[in-house]
């Protein structure tokens, strides 16, 4: 599979069918990029679909679903609210709403609420088997990898495609046993699905410029031991790896299992296995002892948690003399939406904070980033904001298309959607997204 082909995933899913003889399948998903151009396109392959707190709900070309859709959400936050809505124009669609609960991209939902969910899960997909007779899939217990996409069988019964939760720590885990007592659960993965084609996308984009700026102004030096903290599928330290040439001792570590599987496969496809080791373990509380790396990196991960716990760890970690660069989103700074809209439209999109993931309690998503640096005593102290453009391309850009749609009313809707057509046309359609960037010395 190919960079062009890695935001339509519609022919490697259709080729994972048929080399493991599925005529038909239940799928079970977030993110809307893995699954819409199977279900869209091939409809009758499509048992069922089940959608697990997705970030946006678009009903174009759901048609041939309707009745065998379920989406679970929860009914907090301003991603519930927009999927709440927009569930109820799909008519004949199941809704579980999960009480008091938010999800942001990072929420790791099958371990939250595990009972509510597998329970809803197997109520529906039992309903849908009673009126479709679904036959088992004749398929044994083990992993592999087709047309780019890493799948896991476990369980047995009528096959269960399981598609990655965005960075939810435990993905799937936490339901695999029930659902395996009645289903041929087939857990995917791979480079294109998910937040891990996300991220990959981000590392193709303007977001690597940005990056190499910073590393650019932290300046790493050969023999110096580098960490990338919350390092997701591995973009940044992959970078540094290609930047070092193998002269570095190079570390990554992410509080999520799945990201740093999917972080060690994608180093060994770029002969990088031998130069990163890669690590689970929290920002909060980092597997490594005091004074133990050179340079310790962080993108944006500090709005995820308690930023000042992760600060201290970076510090702890880092020798005296080190470096630390961290990036964060910033939603305290207007997004830029390059779109022909009228001024009134622009300015209500380009409201700082639109447009993105969030930011949890305790966490860091501001310019407040700058004090902290100064506070935790680093020196030869460098702050600088800087833009990413956000293209089409990037599965990022159909989530802010939803998000623009939930604050627009009236004749304001029809410009937005004629703008971005027009946009796209021509080549020009971007939203570029804010963030605060900063690095420090730690005092010998």
């Amino acid at each position: 599979m190919t960079d062009g082909t890695a935001s339509t995933l519609e022919e490697p899913l259709l080729r994972l069918f048929q080399e493991l003889g599925i005529a038909q399948a239940h799928i079970a998903a977030r993110e809307d990029t893995d699954w819409r151009g199977l279900a869209s396109a091939h409809p009758e392959r499509v048992a069922s679909l089940s959608l697990l707190c997705p970030l946006v709900l678009d009903s174009r070309g759901l048609a041939g679903l309707t009745s065998r859709i379920l989406v679970i959400t929860g009914d907090r936050g301003n991603a519930a609210q927009r999927v709440l809505q927009a569930v109820e124009i799909i008519k004949g669609a199941s809704k579980v709403a999960l009480h008091d609960y938010e999800s942001l991209m990072w929420s790791d939902l099958a371990a939250d609420r595990a009972a509510e969910i597998g329970s809803a899960l197997l109520d529906f997909l039992g309903r849908i088997d009673r009126e479709r007779s679904l036959p088992a899939a004749r398929l044994s217990e083990g992993e592999g990898e087709i047309a780019g996409i890493s799948y896991r069988i476990r369980g047995a019964g009528p096959p269960l495609l399981l598609l990655p939760l965005l960075l939810a720590p435990s993905q799937w885990a936490p339901l695999i046993p029930a659902l395996g007592e009645r289903y041929c659960t087939i857990e995917l993965g791979g480079a294109f699905l998910g937040i891990v084609g996300m991220l990959e996308m981000r590392g193709r984009s303007a977001y690597l410029g940005m990056i190499r700026t910073l590393l650019d102004i932290v300046e790493i030096k050969p023999g110096e031991v580098v960490l990338d903290v919350g390092c997701g599928s591995g973009v940044v330290i992959r970078e540094v790896a290609r930047r070092s040439m193998g002269a570095n001792r190079l570390l990554g570590v992410d509080v999520s299992p799945y990201l740093v599987g999917e972080a060690r496969r994608l180093a060994r496809r770029e002969e990088y296995g031998d130069r990163i080791a890669f690590h689970e373990g929290r920002a909060e509380t980092l597997p490594f002892p005091d004074e133990n790396v050179d340079v310790a990196l962080s993108s944006t991960v500090l709005e995820e948690g308690d930023a000042d716990r992760m600060l201290s760890e970076m510090l702890r970690v880092t020798k005296p003399g080190g470096r630390v660069g961290i990036v964060v989103r910033a939603v305290d700074i207007p997004a830029w939406v390059n779109l022909p809209l009228s001024g009134g439209t622009k300015s209500k999109l380009e409201a700082p904070g639109l447009f993105g993931a969030g930011v949890v309690p305790g966490g860091c998503a501001d310019a407040d980033l700058y004090r902290r640096f100064r506070a935790a005593g680093l020196t030869r102290l460098r702050f600088f904001p800087q833009l990413t453009a956000v293209t089409p391309e990037d599965p990022r850009f159909r989530i802010f298309r939803q998000q623009a749609l939930a604050v627009l009313g009236g004749e304001e809707i029809p410009e937005w959607q004629n703008a971005v057509a027009q946009a796209e046309a021509e080549g020009t359609a971007f939203i570029a997204m804010p963030h605060h960037c900063a690095v420090g010395t730690k005092p010998r």
